[in-house]
């Protein structure tokens, strides 16, 4: 209570959201309590129990005020003893998101940081991948990849409104969890730029150079709590690359820092300087590639002699637009001890960033660094365009469990009992809440998300009349059955164009069913209505009138889906007890897999897959007794059928990374599609709560196993092989974007999804995560699924899925397959890069194209072809989707990378001049890099910002 006294932390209730703590700005937003506690900063222990005070002097608060669900975990790291890192708060890897409400001032600067030490809280062998977001904005992937060190991410960003919402979801593999939540204001135009309504500012880096240790630098030195990195610290791929001759110098006068946004004097009272005439580095830049905001520090902290000069050059090799900027410390800054502080406010920079200051003719001293700062602009998603009429209908309900889930609607992932569009800005177009214990009428403020296609609200308390649902022209779902309605049947839902379903069954309704309404084509059930007759008769009726049916949710129609044939076997008493009149077309049903829901498919009509019963595949695989392997969907077991045909039998298990949806999913695409470089699915099983597919039988497995398991080292495949398995994959993958309409898109394609048959033919398989694309768009907006290591960086930074994604993985495949290396391994690749992506691009970089070659290989190929594979391998991994080429490029590549392989060899001088290809290759990146560059739609602005102090 002292310290919610201290702060004059005001409790509010947030509206529509949740019970939170908002900050009252009755005072000068950076001025301090006696106690030293900083205001204007939220400090968030979260899983934590009591308030405490760190050695910094700062203020930590639990975090369940600030949000609704998760667990708590406690946490032991050696060496740690700060309590605000001695617990964890998870949450489900489930598909929905978990968002912390933090109240801010609108349009003042803040910056968002969140920090995740792990410490194997879970006990888990799986390092955790999840996402974290702002609002509706992909913030980053959390990649944990140490049990005791911190993961810390920043955020810098101008409040548009009055809260902001920090938010979790499940990404990829293990348990979304997180440490700290840090809120911190800054003061007036620190941080301004002229994008800052578009886009918000990712830290990637903060260093301190010249600390005489690894400790950062941060509050009270740093009077708005923004970490300096040090220089000194020894993590992989932080600062390498140092140039000889660089030593460190300090100084305890006085540095003129003058502006806030500056780094704190202690930052800038140490420095490097490169004694031999050079500074350099190479680091990476989390979040990168892309466009960011990048400035330099430097004051002169040494005594330069009346006749001495510092003069130095930046040279950033791999972007040379940016090289015509020349420092004079003293000059620039007027003076010795004073800071100076150039940069770019737009700069285009890759992942991994080299850079160096390089001594002038004319200088006397070596170039000086005092600190450096690189920010990312991140796109701002301004979110779901029904977001204010969905806050105005849970501000009804304000303890319901559902209406705490907090965030946008629909992004990045959609609220549990809502559907949205994939658009940029997303439309609502479902509401799911049966079940949810509503009462009252049903709320009007339903009435104004005019893109509804389904709204769900049946088995609740719901009374008084059902409203004028005219303005919902898209509704083709109204479900309102088992609630307490009374009133008439409005005649004006005969007006809605495309409904197809209504179900009001069990009501209190009375009057008449208009015959508009019984004239349309669509299924109603009124039963249960004891004073609802049809005009004319003293009778009452139960009609459903069935028409072409459009698919419903899972839950509702199962029985008109592609299941409905295994439904009416195992399920005959729930479906008679739905209607005694119902008509049912069965030769094609309608179906479609959304990323956001399980209901089934529309506007695909597929071929009704062999439904197995249980029994079936109990006696195929004698009782499930021979497995073969496992995946994300569960094992897989050899069976045979009554036919004599050899089938894998994938059952998907209970603690599955993958679920219903996906079952749903994989069946509905592969039941349409039939191509020879594609597994064949053979049948599906819903039987007693059980769900499994039947695919064709692969007699040698994966690709992955010939390539780095044990069949790998016993019998490897040679050039000509491999060459001829990644044609096959290729072929199955431009099959499904060019030969499906609408496209496929696999999204989890890896080496471990391509099989090989009896006679080592390659087919594509594992279709549980893949996406049809939108007819007329460029992409999909999607939660990122996948897995590390071949995914898309585009995608998995803008969250919006191409074709382009897929030749991505694939261009890592044909790395595989090329080296022999897997996609991720740090005994391959050591603390220098993190996968077979950066590994190759460095070694083809420099022409060293005999580092790729897998050993196995011998020297039983043509040089020509390994280059030619190497080359389009890099293409198809290319930063950006649009620098990619297509897979009908790929395909064709490959194809002459096999006729140069069965052409007679080359001369020993034609093999010398393939391996001096250095050249050719760095052209080539180098034209791409600067096409990016120059690509205006790339950009921030038309064209790049010139260097600039602030």
């Amino acid at each position: 209570m002292l310290f919610l006294q201290l702060l004059r932390y005001q409790v509010v209730l947030c509206s529509g959201v949740s019970v939170s703590l908002c900050l009252g700005f009755e005072r000068l937003e950076h001025a301090t309590t006696s106690h030293g506690l900083k205001l204007g900063f939220i400090s968030l222990d979260c899983g934590g129990k009591h308030a405490s005070i760190d050695r910094n002097g700062l203020q930590w608060i639990p975090d369940d005020s600030f949000i609704s669900g998760g667990f708590v975990a406690s946490i032991s790291v050696t060496g740690e003893t700060r309590k605000h890192y001695q617990t964890v708060r998870y949450f489900p890897a489930d598909e929905r998101k978990y968002c912390y409400t933090l109240h801010v001032k609108e349009r003042t600067r803040y910056l968002v940081r969140a920090t995740f030490l792990y410490g194997n809280f879970d006990k888990s062998s799986t390092y955790p991948t999840f996402d974290i977001s702002l609002g509706a904005t992909y913030w980053s992937t959390v990649a944990i990849s140490d049990i005791d060190i911190p993961k810390i991410k920043e955020l810098i960003l101008l409040a548009q409104s009055s809260s902001i919402s920090v938010c979790l979801s499940n990404a990829s593999t293990g348990t979304p969890f997180i440490s700290t939540l840090e809120l911190r204001q800054f003061n007036g135009s620190m941080y301004y730029t002229d994008f800052e309504t578009q886009f918000f500012l990712h830290v990637s880096a903060r260093i301190n150079f010249g600390a005489s240790n690894n400790d950062s630098i941060r509050y009270p030195d740093d009077p708005y709590d923004r970490i300096w990195e040090s220089d000194a610290d020894k993590r992989a791929n932080f600062l390498v690359d140092v140039a000889s001759g660089t030593t460190k110098i300090q100084t305890n006068r006085s540095i003129d820092t003058a502006r806030d946004e500056y780094p704190p004097e202690k930052v800038m009272q140490t420095a490097v300087v490169g004694e031999r005439g050079l500074l350099s580095y190479r680091t990476d830049l989390d979040g990168f590639p892309g466009y960011g905001w990048a400035f330099s520090y430097f004051a002169e902290i040494e005594d330069l002699g009346p006749r001495e000069a510092r003069k130095f050059k930046l040279n950033l090799p791999n972007v040379p637009d940016y090289n015509n900027l020349t420092i004079n410390v003293q000059e620039n800054a007027q003076g010795s001890y004073k800071l100076y502080e150039p940069g770019y406010a737009n700069v285009s920079l890759p992942f991994v960033v080299s850079f160096a200051f390089v001594k002038k003719r004319d200088s006397s001293r070596g170039p000086i660094l005092n600190a450096l700062e690189v920010n990312k602009y991140v796109t701002i998603n301004f979110g779901t365009q029904d977001a204010a009429a969905l806050s105005s209908l849970i501000a009804l309900y304000p303890s319901a469990d559902w209406a705490l889930e907090g965030g946008d609607p629909c992004l990045p992932v959609p609220w549990t009992w809502v559907r949205c569009s994939s658009d940029g800005q997303p439309r609502v177009t479902a509401i799911l809440l049966s079940g949810k214990n509503l009462s009252g009428q049903i709320p009007l403020e339903i009435l104004n998300l005019t893109a509804l296609t389904d709204l769900l609200l049946d088995h609740n308390s719901l009374n008084g009349p059902i409203p004028d649902f005219s303005a919902l022209i898209k509704l083709q779902r109204l479900h309102l059955e088992d609630n307490q309605l009374k009133g008439s049947l409005p005649v004006s839902l005969a007006d809605l164009p495309d409904l197809k379903e209504l179900y009001v069954q069990n009501n209190s309704l009375s009057g008449s069913v208009s015959h508009q309404i019984l004239d349309k084509s669509l299924i109603l059930n009124y039963s249960g209505n004891a004073n609802l007759i049809i005009k004319g008769s003293g009778r009452n009726h139960v009609a459903i009138i069935a028409s072409t049916i459009g698919a419903f949710s899972l839950l509702s129609a199962v029985a008109i889906t592609v299941f409905y044939v295994c439904f009416w076997r195992h399920s005959t008493k729930e479906a008679t007890e739905k209607s005694d009149t119902m008509e049912i077309q069965t030769a094609t049903s309608h179906i479609s897999v959304s990323e956001e829901s399980e209901d089934v498919l529309k506007d695909i009509t597929i071929e009704m897959t062999h439904c197995f019963t249980l029994a079936e595949l109990e006696v195929a695989t004698e009782g499930f007794k021979k497995k073969i392997g496992s995946g994300g969907f569960g094992p897989v077991y050899y069976g045979t059928t009554k036919d004599g045909k050899e089938v894998a039998v994938k059952v998907l298990s209970s603690d599955s990374q993958q679920g219903k949806r996906e079952f749903l999913n994989e069946v509905a695409l592969m039941s349409r599609i039939h191509h020879r470089n594609l597994v064949a699915l053979l049948g599906y099983c819903q039987d007693q709560g059980k769900n499994i597919l039947v695919y064709e039988y692969m007699h040698n497995g994966t690709l992955r196993e010939h390539l780095h398991g044990s069949v790998s080292r016993e019998h490897p495949l040679d050039w000509i092989s491999r060459l001829e398995l990644a044609e096959d994959a290729a072929k199955g993958i431009e099959y499904l974007h060019t030969g499906c309409n609408p496209s496929i898109i696999h999204r989890d394609l890896k080496s471990s999804n391509i099989l090989l048959d009896n006679e080592m033919r390659a087919k594509v398989s594992d279709f549980g995560l893949s996406r049809l694309a939108a007819n007329g768009t460029s992409h999909i907006s999607s939660i990122v699924r996948g897995t590390v290591g071949y995914l898309d960086p585009e995608y998995y930074v803008s969250q919006q899925l191409t074709e382009k994604s897929d030749v991505y993985s694939f261009g890592v495949v044909l790395l595989e397959m090329l080296s022999g290396q897997e996609a991720i391994s740090n005994e391959s690749f050591g603390v220098e890069f993190r996968n077979i992506v950066q590994w190759a691009r460095f070694h083809i970089d420099k022409g060293d194209i005999q580092r790729l070659i897998d050993p196995a290989l011998g020297t039983n190929f043509n040089i020509q072809s390994v280059w030619k594979i190497a080359e389009k391998a890099m293409l198809c991994v290319q930063p950006y989707g649009k620098l990619r080429p297509t897979m009908s490029d790929v395909v064709k590549e490959i194809q002459e990378a096999i006729n140069i392989e069965k052409e007679p060899e080359s001369s020993d001088e034609e093999h010398f001049d393939m391996m001096s290809r250095h050249s050719r290759h760095s052209s080539l990146i180098s034209n791409t890099l600067d096409s990016i560059v120059s690509d205006p739609s790339l950009s921030l602005d038309d064209s790049i910002i010139l260097p600039s102090a602030r």
